[in-house]
């Protein structure tokens, strides 16, 4: 039995019938080529063509990679100054509607930063402001004329201002706040130009951190601890479980919480989180020094000369003998309190300050700022990487190297210290060690990740505490 192909009516010269398709084809050709040929040209053309479908970016339309879009939806932006103790930073981020980082040109974030910070400025708020304005410019110019008034500017002043006292850290702010208002094309409100508690400035971090890795959304067991030492405070921060969060101390009235519940990717955390000031790299410099009674057991051999901090200033000379790791870590053990002050909850770090309870949030830790900044100074992580992996014990073993030098020599071979930093590496590095080990109870040789920056796609991105404000207020706009 012969089967029909074709399909076709009987018409048209009746010699569809029984027609194998081959014979049809070569009946037809004519007529095909007619109709495939500019087919065939219209489908070539279309496929070279660059397919751009339009993107929207704040009420506008833009293409991807002209420098403003992103991979869709709308575009959003945050500046976030951080003013520390050591200095001024400004960061600017651009998030997607799915708070995503995108790119501003062809990096990640913008980030400028300059010296002094706002707290050298004690005795002249206005100049304070005015340290601010190089990088509010820098700041403004990335944001894209139409979106600067919907563009949030907050400052979060840390360690550096709240050492100064409410008065002229209010001062100071009031300035800062005034230059915003009056000079800024961004969107500013009073209430976000504020110094920021510790707990604020933990949480932060430790929403920045897990963020660039990837780990909100997951459980707390799958979330890294935070630990990061400024100038004038360090702060811990990690998840623990929301049973561990019921059985929290309860604190004075006017003491932060040791607990913060987050909301974070449709997760909730339980943060443990505690700031720890006067106990951040230079402020630390101060409480050793003190602790020492004018022994001076952590000043590199042949320095002298005396330490200022705030608007204190202290002998810091060096002892005929120069320094030493033992007579200094002992000095660094008395600065933290370690063994003096009286513990009232089941564990506790240092100033009877409770730990957490530790867990599976605290099992890998990423330790910020200066942590990272003097390993690569003393020469034991590489300074052009962004991560390093070491244990407590560096630390110990590059301070025991760095306390039996004279400042002569510590300056050869510390070529990336700068020059006030020298006569107190011995001492920065015992107190980081003592820090980790005795007043957090690091295991010294538990492996530990320093950062410096965070890997995010194909960028990197600076592992600080105003992503997370970015973040948060990106949330809420």
């Amino acid at each position: 039995m012969r089967h029909r192909v074709g399909g076709g009516g009987g018409g048209g010269g009746g010699g569809g019938r029984g027609e194998s398709f081959p014979d049809q084809i070569r009946r037809h050709r004519g007529a095909i080529l007619v109709v495939s040929v500019p087919l065939f040209l219209v489908a070539f053309v279309l496929l070279l063509m660059p397919r751009y479908p339009a993107v929207a970016v704040a009420g506008r339309k833009t293409m991807p990679g002209s420098g403003e879009g992103g991979t869709a939806g709308s575009r959003s932006y945050a500046v976030i100054f951080d003013a520390g103790s050591s200095g001024s930073r400004v960061h600017v981020y651009s998030f997607d509607e799915n708070l995503d980082l995108l790119h501003i040109g062809k990096e990640i974030e913008l980030f400028v930063q300059k010296k002094p910070g706002l707290s050298s400025f004690a005795k002249d708020p206005q100049e304070a402001a005015n340290s601010l304005t190089s990088l509010l410019k820098e700041a403004e110019s990335v944001v894209p004329v139409e979106l600067r008034q919907k563009t949030p500017v907050r400052v979060g002043a840390t360690a550096g201002l709240r050492a100064l006292g409410t008065e002229k850290s209010e001062q100071i702010l009031q300035a800062v706040r005034d230059l915003l208002q009056d000079k800024s094309s961004l969107k500013s409100q009073a209430d976000w130009v504020t110094v920021l508690d510790g707990t604020q400035e933990g949480a932060y971090q430790w929403v920045t951190i897990n963020y660039l890795l990837g780990n909100l959304g997951k459980t707390y067991s799958d979330t890294v601890g935070v630990v990061d030492l400024g100038g004038g405070s360090v702060q811990m921060a990690y998840a623990i479980s929301e049973k561990d969060a019921a059985k929290a101390p309860q604190v004075s009235d006017g003491e932060d919480s040791y607990v913060k519940k987050l909301f974070l990717k449709g997760t909730t955390y339980y943060l443990y989180v505690h700031s720890y000031l006067r106990y951040g790299l230079l402020a630390a410099r101060a409480e050793i020094l003190k602790a020492g009674d004018g022994s001076n057991n952590c000043i590199l051999n042949g320095y002298e000369g005396s330490y200022k901090y705030g608007d204190k200033e202290y002998d810091a000379s060096a002892l005929p003998s120069g320094a030493s790791f033992s007579k200094c870590r002992a000095d660094a053990v008395k600065a933290l309190k370690v063994d003096e002050a009286t513990c009232t909850h089941m564990k506790c770090t240092f100033g009877g300050v409770w730990n957490g309870g530790g867990g599976d949030g605290q099992k890998n830790l990423f330790v910020a700022s200066f942590f990272f900044d003097r390993a690569a100074e003393a020469g034991f992580v590489d300074p052009n990487k962004a991560v390093a992996k070491v244990k407590p014990s560096d630390f110990e073993e590059a301070a025991k190297r760095a306390c039996e030098m004279n400042v002569n020599d510590a300056k050869t071979t510390y070529p990336l210290v700068s020059k006030d930093n020298i006569p107190y590496l011995c001492m920065d590095l015992v107190y980081q060690f003592t820090l980790l080990v005795d007043g957090f109870g690091v295991d010294p040789y538990q492996e530990i990740t320093l950062v410096k920056k965070v890997q995010y796609g194909d960028a990197y991105v600076e592992a600080a505490w105003p992503l997370g404000s970015a973040i948060e207020v990106a949330s809420s706009a």
